[in-house]
């Protein structure tokens, strides 16, 4: 295959509804790598392929493809634009060269376009602009260009102006050149040129001259010229482009109508001449295993072999399928080193990725994404190499999850389930299992109710196993308030030898967090020694169900101060139950209470959704704790019970038109407001 300078790594992404696998599928139709221009409403979409993603109309996970233009080979990733689906989007991000960002041309509704943007900042990625769905009412390129300039710190920059707006989308004007290209009429993609509106003369070099500053502004010779001739040449200008472009200085923008095809040659015509090639971008950076020391790899054929895994399939039949971006060197073996699991595995071949359908290769080269079938240990984020020359990249740590549920199997067979499951955690690294030690429930986390939604079709669909989702209950705890003096006594005669246990305790609170201690505080032989351990026994276990509601009974001491034995029915398991009496009818004497867990919660959000969040913060019972600002978005920071929050992503969504996101961590247990004690009990009586 061609030197790695004809290769370009991209990836497409932007906010919900933005158009992006539109624009990938009229790429690939006028590039000739599809016969038809794939859609996404009626199904027929190359890069939205899975069940889900048909039924519902949007993408739901990161598809691969690549195509040929003007001798370049672009390979390319179509990303999820929705929140549930966010970290396939990120790891995709990752371990691309550059990024194709998608903002619909009706200025404003952009949604989550804020987080895509810093995917591509954290990354330094050089990014390509389309303002997409030109042809859509209330479609205006200038106000979204203006609207994203002043949103976003992309300095973007116009390469074309439109000729006509809404239905009447018909064209561009190169600012580069000076030449029309009217978009030909038969759904092709490809323009024909024309003679430039006499309107819209006046406007062309007025945008023309902004262009030549934009682009002189970044480099030193070019604005000394720009300075002394007032002008730069049309080479001079592409140089400058892509030398701007290649440094994060300068975004260019591109206009297009994607379901109509019109603007997709003015887009792979922009990726080929100002994105880069592998080879373009700094080296990356990783570890020796063995030593720890730095290691840089540049990414050119001549390196070693270098790799890392970003996505991973599991498929019932095929078994797991390996998806993975070259970084450097060639690969053309059938064996390579995972040093992230430091073992070598072995495949039969790799495949290029076009949709859902694979194609065999014969080389890897740097920027290149392929694929490979049945790997036994890897999975993504891990790095592959040659053993004689070893390099770990960092992992690809996924956005921590923001919601859960208690799981089951809806038809009862829960080893069945929970295997399958264990396959999809392969796939998807947001996915987490977790058993709740208190409520004995499996959870389920996600990174939103969609999300797991989309779970349970692919389990059902791929395994034949389907699961049912339930909020999952508060691991909520009892402890007491004041202190007590009782007696336990238990005495049974039944004939034969009875049963006699007598023991007096004191109990008090302990400090929030404190837990429980016992104290043996006999003097003399009240109690003989080998009774006393089974008083402390028969507490801890009558501690597991509290005396409000069933929970378990937490910070408090208790000193064994006397009682009493019988030489012959005195046992272990009379003192046991003795101890266990003492302790539930001191908590009852104690002032017993109710507590609930307390999350930290660190919410970012837009500044304008500020005072909706913190209004709906207080009507949680949150606390906020105090307000910083990071990256355009404030950071509140809060405490509020768990309760409270069980189902808050999609309330956080809605708030902020899914421009916030939020993480929370348990903090402490404080103690249940009295008004809602007596509903919490209730409602425990009703489950039981």
């Amino acid at each position: 295959m061609q030197d790695v300078g004809y290769i370009r790594n991209t990836v497409i992404l932007g906010h919900g509804k933005s158009g992006k696998t539109t624009l990938a599928e009229a790429l690939l139709y006028t590039s000739g790598r599809t016969s038809r221009l794939g859609k996404v409403d009626d199904g027929s979409s190359t890069m939205d392929f899975e069940p889900e993603e048909t039924r519902r109309n949007m993408s739901l996970s990161a598809s691969c493809n690549h195509l040929s233009w003007q001798k370049h080979e672009i390979f390319f990733t179509d990303t999820p634009g929705d929140d549930n689906f966010i970290n396939e989007t990120r790891f995709a991000v990752q371990v691309a060269d550059s990024a194709v960002l998608t903002f619909g041309a009706a200025a404003g509704g952009w949604g989550n376009g804020e987080k895509m943007v810093d995917f591509v900042l954290e990354r330094h990625l050089p990014c390509l602009l389309c303002l997409t769905r030109m042809d859509r009412e209330r479609a205006d390129y200038a106000a979204a260009l203006e609207a994203i300039r002043a949103t976003f710190p992309l300095n973007p920059v116009s390469l074309f102006l439109p000729i006509g707006a809404e239905e009447q989308f018909r064209g561009v004007v190169d600012l580069v050149s000076g030449m029309a290209w009217y978009f030909q009429e038969d759904g092709s993609g490809k323009v024909k040129g024309g003679p430039v509106p006499e309107e819209l003369t006046g406007e062309v070099q007025a945008q023309r001259d902004r262009l030549m500053e934009y682009v002189a502004e970044t480099d030193d010779d070019l604005i000394e010229k720009f300075l002394e001739e007032g002008k730069l040449s049309d080479e001079e200008l592409r140089r400058g482009l892509r030398r701007a472009v290649l440094a994060g200085r300068i975004t260019p923008v591109v206009p297009c109508a994607s379901l109509s095809n019109r603007g997709s040659s003015l887009v792979l015509d922009a990726m080929v001449q100002f994105l880069p090639a592998p080879s373009d971008r700094p080296a990356w950076l990783g570890v020796n295993p063995a030593s720890g020391e730095a290691v840089e790899r540049q990414p050119n054929a001549e390196a070693p072999f270098s790799a890392q895994v970003f996505k991973t399939m599991a498929d019932p039949f095929a078994g797991r399928l390996t998806i993975f971006r070259v970084i450097s060197g060639s690969l053309t073996g059938d064996s390579f080193y995972n040093s992230s699991k430091e073992t070598a595995e072995r495949f039969g071949h790799f495949f290029l990725l076009e949709g859902k359908e694979q194609k065999p290769a014969d080389t890897l080269l740097p920027g290149m994404v392929a694929a490979v079938a049945k790997l036994k240990e890897t999975g993504t984020g891990d790095t592959l190499c040659v053993e004689n020359a070893k390099i770990r990249y960092d992992a690809l740590e996924p956005i921590p999850a923001s919601i859960a549920y208690a799981v089951r199997a809806a038809s009862g067979d829960d080893e069945k389930l929970f295997a399958a499951i264990s396959r999809m955690l392969d796939e998807d690294l947001t996915l987490k299992l977790v058993r709740e030690p208190q409520t004995h429930e499996v959870l389920i986390t996600g990174t939103g109710k969609m999300h797991l939604d989309v779970v349970s079709e692919r389990l059902k669909r791929k395994f034949n196993a389907e699961m049912a989702l339930t909020v999952p209950k508060v691991p909520y705890r009892e402890t007491i308030r004041g202190k007590a003096r009782v007696q336990g006594r238990h005495k049974k005669q039944s004939g034969g030898r009875g049963q006699f246990g007598d023991c007096w305790i004191e109990m008090e609170p302990l400090p929030r967090g404190g837990g429980f201690e016992f104290v043996d505080k006999i003097v003399g032989g009240v109690i003989p020694q080998q009774y006393r351990p089974a008083v402390e026994k028969g507490i801890i276990e009558a501690m597991e169900k509290g005396v409000l509601a069933g929970f378990p009974v937490v910070d408090m001491r208790v000193y064994l101060v006397d009682g009493s034995y019988h030489t012959v029915d005195s046992s272990e398991m009379a003192f046991k139950v003795a101890g266990s009496l003492a302790f539930k009818k001191a908590v009852v004497e104690s002032n017993p209470v109710l507590l609930e867990p307390v999350m930290t919660m660190t919410i970012r959000v837009p500044q304008d959704c500020v005072g909706d969040v913190m209004g709906d913060l207080n009507s949680r019972r949150g606390k906020v704790l105090g307000m910083d600002s990071h990256d355009r978005l404030e950071v509140i920071t809060a405490q509020v019970p768990q309760a409270e929050i069980l189902l808050y992503g999609p309330d956080l969504t809605s708030i902020t038109a899914g421009r916030g996101s939020y993480a929370a961590a348990f903090s402490h247990y404080d103690e249940v407001p009295k008004h809602l004690v007596d509903k919490i009990i209730a409602a425990v009586g009703a489950e039981s």
